[in-house]
């Protein structure tokens, strides 16, 4: 019976992380959840200790530092109702300010570890609770005096709480520590990590990682999370090899006849399709034609707008004549308003895997400028982008990327980053000047599915749409912007 109930798993209530501890905590061990202050580690033990008294469970909150009014505050911030939680307090009296030795205020003695040992356990004899928060081990170990003292007291509590069945949570804010201490650490079955640093612009990030959980499988690295309303929230890191399967690929047509042409039929499912070229070019608008022709074939999609408003975005499908606000209103497209600045890699990988849960067949992602503002370390944002590319294609997603590059005309023009080579088909957009007049051009670069035109069309966006012309002959240099005519160029496009 012993065995099975260490074996026995509990969730640890905070959404997400049960993922990457590889299901949740094993039961009747002891847990370090060790953080700054303000990294979160009031708000998930509380979730703990919740997530146990809604199955029934008599759970207990240990409190060194704050007390029961402070807790309170805590939980309504949330929107929570503490019922089911009993929360002790292990805290000074007013009776200390009134010692006329106030060293031991600072330095406390051997009597008042002990008694507050003796607290601890007299409460957990009583309640015989099945999961427990002490908050927090900064208290302990300032009571200890010494690091030997403060490891066999931690010792002696590992003892104690195995012996009574006990899921034990540890907090500890690190503000009694020094350089180098892992006491805990080395005795504790399993070590959470939070981690929170300020950027220089916009909302700070948050971090966790799991440093240790002996016998369990865990997801290793940083994996973004954030605390809003409603508690802690985890964004697993995205591993796209979890999902890689063998499949085969079905061709959808764009709804623009010449552009299947140009694509050599259509596009395939479970690719990825970066859609590059200067400002005003028609980028986005083409990528909302991908999205129109989903909706035709009654599949659904999803759009990530990093820089244009949503609004902005449904008043050019109405010049052109795209039923984007049908599509939002039967429910085949959704459209989300991402803030740079507030969104870490990890939530915006999370949203897309959400969308893809719900069963969105066509991601479009507009454009990946925004999307490395979203990245503060810019040496990882292709192994971001591989990884999201990567999972969507397991999962049968046609994305489209959007990319700005700077300048107009001329072979100088460049883009943030270069992700050519990361996405399977890429389509070029470029202005040229024709005989006093900017017109535009579309060609394939690469695509990986099938083979493609290598010609270079004549492109236009007007009151029906995108509209692919007849192949641009005649001239040498159109993609520099500045061609030269090498020959005379018949109104159909055809050379004379």
């Amino acid at each position: 019976m012993g065995g099975a109930q260490r074996r026995e798993i509990l969730s640890s209530g905070v959404p997400g992380l049960d993922d990457i501890l590889g299901g949740g905590l094993t039961a009747h061990r002891i847990y370090l959840l060790e953080g700054e202050p303000g990294a979160g580690k009031t708000t998930s033990g509380l979730q703990f200790l919740m997530e146990g008294a809604r199955n029934g469970e008599e759970v207990v909150y240990i409190t060194l530092a704050e007390n029961i009014e402070e807790l309170r505050s805590v939980a309504e911030s949330h929107g929570w109702d503490l019922k089911g939680i009993h929360i002790h307090e292990v805290l000074p009296t007013e009776e200390v300010l009134l010692r006329e030795d106030q060293y031991a205020m600072f330095h406390p003695s051997e009597v008042e570890m002990v008694d507050t040992l003796k607290t601890i356990l007299s409460v957990v004899e009583e309640r015989k609770p099945v999961r427990v928060v002490l908050d927090s081990l900064s208290e302990l170990q300032l009571l200890a005096e010494s690091p030997l003292r403060y490891r066999r007291q931690v010792l002696a509590l590992k003892q104690f709480f195995s012996t009574r069945h006990c899921t034990v949570l540890l907090l500890d804010d690190r503000t009694a520590s020094i350089a180098g201490d892992l006491q805990v650490r080395s005795i504790a079955h399993g070590v959470i990590q939070l981690s929170h640093t300020v950027q220089a612009y916009g909302a700070e990030r948050r971090q966790m990682r799991i440093v240790k959980h002996r016998g369990r499988e865990v997801a290793g690295g940083l994996h973004d999370y954030n605390l809003a309303r409603g508690g802690m929230v985890v964004h697993p890191r995205l591993v796209a090899a979890e999902s890689r399967v063998l499949q085969d690929r079905s061709q959808f047509s764009t709804g623009v006849m010449q552009l299947d042409q140009l694509l050599g039929g259509g596009i395939e499912e479970g690719t990825s399709t970066l859609v590059v070229g200067p400002p005003g070019t028609g980028k986005s608008t083409l990528a909302t034609q991908f999205v129109v022709a989903a909706c035709q074939r009654k599949q659904r999609a999803a759009m990530f707008l990093f820089e244009e408003s949503a609004s902005n975005m449904l008043h050019r499908a109405d010049g052109l004549g795209m039923p984007l606000r049908q599509a939002l209103q039967d429910d085949c497209l959704t459209v989300q308003q991402i803030d740079p600045a507030e969104l870490s890699p990890g939530q915006f990988a999370a949203a897309v895997r959400a969308s893809v849960d719900a069963g969105v067949k066509v991601v479009v992602i507009d454009s990946l400028n925004g999307y490395l503002n979203a990245v503060p370390d810019e040496r990882f944002l292709t192994t971001h982008l591989h990884e999201l590319l990567t999972f969507l294609g397991q999962h049968r997603v046609l994305t489209i990327l959007v990319a700005v590059q700077q300048g107009m005309l001329g072979g100088s023009m460049s883009s943030a980053m270069d992700a050519s080579y990361v996405a399977d088909n890429v389509l070029i957009l470029r202005y040229f000047e024709n005989d006093g007049e900017i017109q535009q051009a579309i060609s394939v670069f690469k695509k990986r599915g099938s083979a493609h035109e290598r010609t270079i069309r004549a492109f236009s966006l007007g009151k029906g749409g995108i509209q692919v012309g007849p192949v641009l002959r005649g001239y040498r240099g159109l993609l520099t912007g500045v061609p030269v005519q090498t020959g005379t160029r018949a109104k159909d496009g055809t050379e004379t």
